[in-house]
Parts: C-alpha cells; structure tokens; sequence
C-alpha cells in the first residue's frame, strides 16, 4: 500500500529594483482538506447562531405580545364577569317569582293571526304585574352589559323575517281562547307560510329540531351569554355545531309547536333570560 505524499505549493513573487524574492509555501493534501473542514464547521456553528440569535428575538417580540393580550383579556374578563354578577342577582329574583308560576296549558288552534309560542300562565292580573315589573328592572340592568356585546359586534341587527308584529315580551291574554293570563317571551312576527328565516347575528347552532312550546326549533349561541330563538319553523337548514353569519337562511316559517297559524317566535335572551327583541328590530319602534 503507498503512502499519499501529494502536497499543495503556493509560490509568492516580490520584486525590487535590484533583485527579486520568490517564497514557496507547500501544504499537505490532508492539511489542506482538514482546513478546509474546519472553515466549514465555523462558518456553520456562525449560521447556527445568528439563527439562534434571530429566533430568540422573534421569541422574546411573541411572549411580549402574548402577554399584552392576555392582560388585555384579564381585563376584558373581569369587565364581564361584574356586569354578569349584576345580571344574577337580578335573575334570582326572577327566577323566584317564575317558579310559583304554574305550567304551559294544552295547544290550541283558534285565532286568525299567528300568535303562540312558549309562555308562563299567571293566575291573577296583579302577578302579571309583578312579573312585568319584574322584567322592566332586568332590561335596565342590563342595558350596560348590552352595550358591551354591542362593542364586540355580537348582537341581533336585522329583522329574521320581515312581517308586522303581532304579541310581543310580555303580559297578553291566552291566544288559544282561554281566560287566564300569560307572560309571553318572544316576539311575534306575522309572516306568510314558507317565508325564509335568517339569523339576526353570527354565532353557533345550539339546538335545531322540535322542543314542546316552540314546535321546530333553532337556538343560536352568539358568545357572551347572548342567544336567539326561532320557533314554530316549518323547515330547519342549519344543524348543531353549525357557525351562521349574520343574514344565512337558517329555515322556513311555519306554525308548528304551540301556534294560532303562519308567525316567527322571535326569541332575543342574555344569561338565557328573555329581553324584548324590539331594540334590536330596525325601525320596530315605529310600528
């Protein structure tokens, strides 16, 4: 076997006026490529760690920025959470004065406009009353919480369904022909039979089928506590776990579930306690 003697000369020339210097410079092939290695190994270890350097900084710009928002968030949360701390203690009070009310009485057909939906019978006009003042304190305890999901662009703006409004949140005689009273906790809007029902803000599917009261069915979760409800539907579009966006057909108006005919309940609810959908109908304040 022989030995590899080959080498590398680099001859260097500089001259005089009297004389001229020649330097021979010789290097061993394996010197050569051992250098030549090394210089690679440097110039990696130097990639290696501006690389490093660079994605500490974006790192460190990323924490920075994560922790203004979870300030940012922490302090949003807090906000929230005072306002829903309002909003409970007036609910229990509602929700005290809903419980010595009795059941939903049996559905009936009898009225020539649509009218219906889920209601609360009361026994005597003085707890009709009291449940509507009841009601009237809730609304103003929450107009600052409203305000805030107003903020956020996560409240009903549209009409679901365009029709002249019929019994709305609150106090009304049984539309099924009897003498009693009812807290009623929708919107009716008079609609024809098979009109397209649009969802009045963005948000998730909940529930989409049939629920006693209500016939067919849609809930929509819009964040916050806030939520709709579109009853006595003759055709559902959407299902559960669905996103909606504001304007998206979600069914068809019908009259199924506890209905005098052909009308959109029209559900607006914060901490799922009814408000009157009125403030967020455009225009309803004329009608």
């Amino acid at each position: 076997m022989t030995r590899d003697d080959r080498f590398y000369a680099f001859i260097v020339a500089r001259t005089s006026r009297s004389r001229a210097h020649i330097r021979r410079i010789c290097v061993h092939k394996r010197w050569l490529k051992a250098s030549a290695l090394g210089l690679f190994a440097v110039m990696c270890g130097l990639a290696y760690g501006f690389y490093g350097l660079t994605q500490q900084a974006t790192h460190l710009r990323i924490e920075h920025e994560n922790q203004r928002l979870r300030a940012e968030n922490e302090k949003q949360r807090q906000e929230l959470q005072n306002l829903n701390n309002r909003v409970d203690a007036v609910e229990d009070t509602s929700r005290k004065l809903a419980a010595e009310v009795p059941g939903v009485q049996n559905e009936a057909q009898t009225t020539a406009h649509g009218q219906g939906g889920p209601a609360r019978p009361v026994d005597s006009a003085a707890a009709l009353a009291a449940l509507e003042s009841k009601t009237t304190r809730l609304e103003r305890e929450m107009r600052m919480y409203e305000s805030f999901l107003r903020l956020h662009g996560m409240t009903p703006s549209i009409w679901p369904v365009m029709g002249k409004l019929e019994s709305g949140v609150g106090g009304r005689r049984n539309p099924f022909g009897g003498r009693g009273y009812e807290y009623h906790e929708g919107q009716d809007i008079d609609a024809a039979y098979g009109t397209p029902v649009q969802v009045a803000a963005t948000g998730r599917v909940i529930i989409a089928g049939w629920q006693r009261g209500y016939g067919n069915v849609v809930y929509v979760d819009h964040g916050s506590g806030l939520s709709t409800r579109y009853g006595h539907l003759s055709e559902i579009d959407v299902t559960v776990g669905q996103t909606v966006t504001r304007g998206q057909k979600i069914g068809l108006v019908g009259s199924t579930g506890r209905s005098t005919g052909p009308h959109l309940h029209y559900e607006v609810r914060i901490n799922n306690q009814p408000v009157d959908p009125r403030p967020y109908l455009p225009g309803a304040e004329k009608q």
